[in-house]
């Protein structure tokens, strides 16, 4: 119980400590890992992080992984920005990095190759958590980056095969059969019911079919919890499983952070190697913007897309620790400084674009682009933006008294659906200055804010004012403490959840007393 207990509290007091100045707490818990590894013996620690913390970290990996196949559809991995982007950033990073590597280092042709390839690719474990802490999983932005991750998984799956001598059991074919299981997995969830049990069939589902299952017939285990998960992504309830997983993935992820800094305590030789590729760091995300400008992004879409990819993935590790076992110390450093680098830029990604829109639209291509915004909401008399449920409702209630209404949502599937259902429903980001610059607002009376994020609507309510929007905005919030700020952000009225939850409830109740006491028809 040692370990557990003198990690745990190692990991909530620094992940305490950075949240106090800004920083995500996943910042906090690397600084533990390596403050785990230099005083660990003290405390009558191992210097590594040990079985325990190895085994927590792999099934944080999973339950990530399977909670991003949730949100996510098959045919987005065949968008041109999502191939070119991989293909085209992994090529020219190994060309780039394996000859810099040859030039500097004394080291084989072959390993400054593999070397090279570790370093080329982007952390899935950050950038989904950056995204998803932000609300952007299924923005335009951000399924370009998972898409790119995705396939750059699945490049270092196969140079870890090659590299290391192994290949896929013949009974690995059988995995392309998994599609016909998705019926008896839709089943499973209709039957699991909302409490624990579909917990459990979620945990079942990313670690023992997806992990263990995989990996018995010689295939990654983390493929193997992301398939799951896609498997599952267009039944009704996956968002409502994903919720469910959220905290049980959240509390697993932190024995990876931990399990990173807990790798080794660097030399100088490593400490120097880190230095010299956090300084490339910029350019790895200049690459991927040009890239995805290449392939007819907005600017800002590239911005943020690219600034969720700089980083340096936790793949390399796997690489190191399978082929370059020398290098796994100062890649660790490498992948640990690459995140503390990354973590805060993409918390204040918004507001950097916004300080460098101007420079960076020059760049963007002039042609049609698949991430275009409106110009116009027609003669809409209420704005909805954010068509989850909240969103949903307000919109058939507003639309039954008589109002015209138009929604908007980030989501391009959650915009298609609500097409098909007859509604007035439009793509957009709210949290895109370029949306509310060239947006035409004449005619417009009031805007809802439903959007789940704080952030997002505190973007939302400035824009609108400074655009000269004078009309009342009524925000919902989930806290008590979210009203101070959107008020001072131009937001006139706010709506807390659970309070309205609670005034729905007791309407129905004066409905129901009323029926019951109401006179028989004819008295």
């Amino acid at each position: 119980m040692l370990i557990e207990v003198v990690s745990l509290s190692f990991a909530f007091v620094f992940g305490l400590v950075v949240r106090q100045v800004g920083l995500p707490p996943l910042v906090g818990f690397l600084a533990a890992g390596f403050a785990l590894n230099a005083w660990g013996p003290f405390f009558g620690l191992p210097p590594q992080a040990g079985p325990f913390l190895d085994h927590v970290a792999h099934l944080g990996v999973l339950m990530l992984l399977f909670s991003v196949g949730l949100k996510l559809k098959l045919r987005h991995l065949m968008e041109p920005a999502v191939v070119g982007g991989a293909i085209l950033h992994f090529m020219i990073s190994v060309g780039i990095l394996g000859t810099g590597i040859l030039c500097l280092l004394e080291i084989s042709t072959a390993n400054a190759l593999l070397l090279a390839t570790a370093l080329a690719f982007s952390s899935t474990v950050l950038a989904a958590k950056v995204l998803e802490a932000k609300g952007e999983l299924r923005s335009f932005h951000g399924r370009v980056a998972i898409g790119i991750l995705i396939l750059q998984d699945l490049i270092a799956l196969v140079v870890l095969s090659v590299a290391g001598g192994q290949t896929p059991s013949p009974w690995a074919l059988v995995v392309l059969a998994l599609p016909l299981l998705r019926p008896v997995m839709h089943w499973l969830m209709d039957v699991a019911g909302h409490e624990e049990l579909l917990v459990l069939m979620g945990v079942v589902l990313a670690v023992a079919v997806g992990g263990y299952g995989f990996e018995v017939v010689g295939l990654s285990p983390e493929v193997g919890a992301l398939a799951m998960g896609v498997l599952l992504a267009n039944h009704p309830r996956a968002q409502e499983l994903s919720h469910s997983l959220w905290g049980l993935k959240e509390i697993l992820l932190v024995g990876f952070f931990l399990q990173i800094g807990m790798s080794g305590l660097p030399d100088q030789q490593a400490l120097l190697f880190a230095l010299g590729m956090a300084l490339l760091l910029p350019l790895k995300g200049i690459l991927f913007f040009f890239l995805l400008i290449l392939f007819r992004l907005r600017s800002r879409n590239a911005f943020l897309g690219a600034l969720s990819l700089m980083s340096y993935s936790e793949f390399g590790l796997i690489v190191a620790a399978g082929v370059l076992e020398a290098w796994l110390v100062p890649l660790a450093i490498t992948v640990a400084v690459s995140f503390l680098v990354a973590a805060p830029l993409n918390r204040i990604a918004h507001p950097l674009f916004d300080r460098m829109e101007p420079w960076l639209r020059r760049f963007e291509r002039s042609s049609d682009h698949p991430d275009q915004q409106p110009l116009s909401l027609g003669q809409a008399d209420i704005l909805i933006v954010g068509m989850g449920r909240t969103g949903q409702a307000a919109y058939t209630a507003v639309g039954a008294g008589g109002l015209t209404v138009v929604g908007m949502d980030a989501d391009p599937d959650k915009v298609a659906n609500q097409c098909t259902r007859g509604h007035n429903v439009v793509y957009a980001d709210a949290e895109d200055i370029e949306l509310w610059q060239g947006l035409d607002l004449k005619g417009l009376q009031a805007v809802i804010l439903a959007m789940p994020h704080l952030e997002g609507k505190l973007i939302a309510a400035r824009n609108l004012r400074k655009m000269g929007f004078t009309g009342p905005i009524v925000a919902n919030t989930f806290h008590d403490d979210e009203a101070a700020p959107l008020q001072r952000a131009g937001v006139s009225e706010t709506y807390q959840a659970m309070a309205g939850a609670g005034i729905g409830i007791a309407d129905k109740t004066r409905e129901a007393l009323s029926a019951t006491h109401a006179p028989p028809a004819g008295a």
